[in-house]
């Protein structure tokens, strides 16, 4: 096995992520891709989880979900309403992020001033978590699984209202 433990973080959050994407795929490919996504959940375990020039003990950010005015939270129900499945590997995606903040592509994306997304591929397609910096939280405004090459304007357009309602609050 190759001794990964010279990689930086930001190399072994992007093998992570890649090696993930294998065990997505490996319920309906060989054996041998089930072989490399039980190889992969080791080192993950490992060398990534909790490499030891990383061990932090606080997150960057601290994640909350947003409100509305009725005191439901949108991006909880949807993600309630997921499989186990989904959500852990959703759930494992804003983790990083939290941890890692700021990374990048693949797993996290700047859709404009003051709104992000963490990309997750799912069960049903590419779930999408939009979310926002507000000090030193990450605040998680809206989600959806998306099924078209572009973001589609109405799901955008409720993340952008929400972000104006934490803005001023």
């Amino acid at each position: 096995m190759v001794n990964h433990t010279h990689f930086g973080i930001e190399t072994r959050i992007n093998i992570a992520i890649v090696f993930r994407n294998i065990k997505t795929i490996s319920n309906t490919k060989t054996q041998e891709i089930r072989y490399l996504s039980e190889t992969y959940q080791k080192w993950y375990t490992q060398l990534v989880a909790d490499p030891p020039e990383l061990q932090i003990s606080q997150p960057i950010l601290e994640v909350r979900f947003f409100q509305t005015s009725a005191s439901k939270e949108p991006v909880r129900d949807w993600l309630r309403a997921l499989l186990k499945e989904d959500r852990q590997s959703i759930g494992e995606d804003i983790k990083t992020a939290q941890f890692g903040w700021p990374l990048g592509m693949p797993l996290v994306r700047k859709l404009e001033k003051n709104l992000w997304e963490v990309r997750t591929p799912i069960t049903d397609g590419i779930a999408r978590v939009i979310f926002t910096i507000i000090g030193n939280q990450m605040v998680l405004l809206h989600s959806f699984i998306k099924k078209s090459q572009k973001t589609p304007k109405n799901e955008l357009e409720t993340a952008r209202k929400r972000l104006k309602l934490v803005e001023e609050a």
